[in-house]
C-alpha cells in the first residue's frame, strides 16, 4: 500500500487570488496594454526633453505648416472694401496694412475685424475670404452732428459714438452744431430738440451743453433760449407757441428763459431796458404833475 501524499493538491490562496484577477477583463487589459503604453509614454517623454529633439520637432512642425500655408489654394491676393466712402476706406487700410499675396491661413479675422472697428467712421465691419479675396462689408456711421469740444470738431451719430474729425466747421455746415461738455453723450435729446424748432429752424445757430445737464438754444441775433433739465422738449415747444401767437422772438427779447418748465422769464437787450427805463420815467414825471 503506497504511502499518502501529505502535500495538498488545492492551490494556495495567493494563487487563488491571482487567477480569480487575471479572469478579469479590467485586469488583463492593464497587463497587456496599460502597463506597455505607460512604459513607452515615460519612453517617448524623457526622449522629448531632449533640447535638440525638440528644436528638430519644432522646425519639422513649422516647415509642415509653412507648406500648407503656401499652398495656392490659401493664398489672397487682395482686399476688397465695400460699404464704405474712400475715405473711410483709406483709413481702414492704414489700420490693417497687409501686405499681398498672403495665406488666408495666417489672418486672424476676429483681430482685423476688431481693428476695422476702431476706425471711428466704422460702425460695423464683417470679413470673408472667397476665392483668393479678402472681402470687407463695412456698415458707416452715418454723422449728424458736430460736436464742438476743446477746441475740436467731432462728427457723432444718432446714438453719440464718433463719427469722425474735421478741421473746420464749413467741411460739414450741413449738419447741426452741439457745444460743450457731455454734448455726444445726450445726442439723441439734442435731435429732438432740433427736430422740434419748427419756424426757428433758419434761425438757428447751435446748442449748447451748460454743466453738463441741460440745454440752451442758441439763435442768431444773440438770442438764446434757456431750456430745463426735465422734458426741454415741451418747454421749447411752449416758446414756439408764444413765437406763433405773439412773434415774442421778433422784439428786443435777448434770453427765453424756460428753465422752470412752465412760465418763460424774459430777459431784454439792453437798447430795450433803457428805452423801459425811460418810458417809467416819464411815466412818474406825468404822475407826479397830477
Amino acid at each position: 500500500m503506497s504511502a499518502i501524499d501529505p502535500r495538498d493538491p488545492a492551490p494556495s490562496r495567493l494563487k487563488y487570488r491571482m487567477e480569480r484577477m487575471w479572469m478579469t477583463p479590467v485586469y488583463r487589459s492593464l497587463i497587456r496594454t496599460g502597463i506597455p503604453v505607460v512604459i513607452v509614454l515615460v519612453l517617448l517623454g524623457n526622449y522629448l526633453q531632449k533640447p535638440e529633439v525638440q528644436i528638430r520637432l519644432a522646425e519639422s512642425v513649422n516647415q509642415a505648416r509653412a507648406m500648407i500655408e503656401e499652398r495656392p489654394e490659401f493664398a489672397l491676393k487682395l482686399m476688397r472694401i465695400q460699404g464704405a466712402s474712400s475715405v473711410v476706406a483709406e483709413q481702414i487700410r492704414e489700420a490693417v496694412p497687409l501686405a499681398f499675396p498672403l495665406s488666408s491661413l495666417r489672418l486672424d479675422l476676429a483681430v482685423l475685424k476688431e481693428r476695422m472697428e476702431q476706425v471711428d467712421a466704422v460702425k460695423k465691419a464683417s470679413l470673408f475670404v472667397r476665392a483668393g479675396i479678402l472681402d470687407v462689408e463695412i456698415e458707416e456711421r452715418i454723422p449728424k452732428l458736430v460736436w464742438r469740444v476743446n477746441g475740436q470738431l467731432e462728427l457723432v451719430d444718432e446714438t453719440g459714438a464718433r463719427a469722425g474729425v474735421i478741421a473746420k466747421r464749413a467741411v460739414r455746415s450741413d449738419l447741426p452744431l452741439i457745444v460743450g461738455e457731455g454734448g455726444a453723450q445726450h445726442a439723441a435729446e439734442a435731435l429732438k430738440l432740433i427736430a422740434s424748432l419748427g419756424p426757428l429752424t433758419p434761425r438757428f445757430r447751435g446748442l449748447q451743453r451748460i454743466g453738463e445737464r441741460r440745454w440752451d438754444v442758441v439763435l442768431d441775433r444773440h438770442q438764446r433760449i434757456l431750456l430745463p433739465t426735465e422734458n426741454p422738449v415741451a418747454a421749447l415747444e411752449r416758446v414756439i407757441a408764444l413765437q406763433n401767437a405773439r412773434d415774442l422772438l421778433e422784439r428786443d427779447v435777448l434770453v427765453v428763459d424756460m428753465r422752470d418748465g412752465q412760465r418763460p422769464v424774459i430777459r431784454l437787450t439792453e437798447n430795450a431796458m433803457t428805452e423801459l427805463r425811460r418810458l417809467r420815467q416819464i411815466a412818474d414825471e406825468e404822475d407826479k404833475k397830477i
